[in-house]
């Protein structure tokens, strides 16, 4: 079973993925880009903002993918219910503990 998270995450990685796959066929496909006499300049400037998006594109798709693969948190009333079972072992423990020290200081006042 998927958790909530998990499935945001998977969308955000597919999303990701089929941008990136229809912009570079778009950036690719050279009869859809209008042929001009600045050529040059706009393939300098698709290239760098090619770079630029499918680093974008890419840090999304790895936010994506971690969301998707990261197992859920503990509930926080899972974690309350542990500390107060540790508490109380704490404080199960504690008396015996001062019941062996009030053994041991009459022991040595004996002694004395």
């Amino acid at each position: 079973m998927v958790s909530k998270d998990q499935g945001i995450g998977g969308a955000i990685l597919a999303v990701c993925v089929i941008v990136a796959i229809v912009y570079l066929v778009l950036v690719i496909d050279p009869s859809l880009i209008a042929k001009t006499g600045n050529d040059v300049r706009l393939y300098a400037v698709l290239v760098l903002v090619s770079v630029a998006f499918i680093a974008i594109l890419a840090i999304g798709a790895w936010i994506g993918w971690t969301m998707a693969t990261t197992p859920p948190p503990k509930p926080i009333e899972e974690i309350t219910t542990e500390i107060e079972e540790k508490k109380e072992e704490l404080k199960a423990e504690a008396p015996a503990k001062t019941d062996e020290a009030a053994a041991t200081d009459t022991t040595t006042k004996k002694k004395k």
